[in-house]
């Protein structure tokens, strides 16, 4: 058994895809519109289905936002150095909530970005977890 993808609902396929290929280096891997259902799927993430968990976008036409709701957390992405990557985030636009440095009442580095959806996305520093 294995993790597969996390879904997040999206409110403009592009706009969500384009941030993570730009602020993350992740691949859009595969896309299909499913005109009957009204709905279009995206997959994203930095290496094939077959070996890697992604993330699901998923697009219903009809929808022109979510509410976010309150259980859920956030997308952890294992980064070399944080503040770096919070410095190239803030340079090409994005918004980062919470700037890198260690974790209360512990020492691992952490950051989080909002993605456009209000979706946020931790930042992990590579060796201090």
């Amino acid at each position: 058994m294995r993790i597969l993808h996390t879904m997040l609902r999206v409110n403009n396929l592009d706009e969500s895809v384009e941030f993570y290929k730009n602020f993350f280096g992740m691949q859009l891997l595969r896309k299909h519109d499913f005109p009957e259902g009204k709905f279009s799927l995206a997959f994203i993430g930095y290496g094939n289905e077959q070996d890697h968990t992604v993330i699901e976008l998923t697009h219903n036409w009809d929808t022109n936002s979510y509410d976010l709701g309150n259980g859920y957390g956030h997308i952890a992405i294992e980064v070399d150095d944080a503040y770096q990557v919070c410095e190239e985030i803030k340079s090409k636009g994005g918004k980062v909530v919470r700037e890198a440095g260690p974790m209360m009442h512990g020492t691992t580095v952490i950051a989080f970005i909002e993605d456009p959806n209000g979706y946020k996305v931790e930042l992990i520093q590579k060796g201090t977890h």
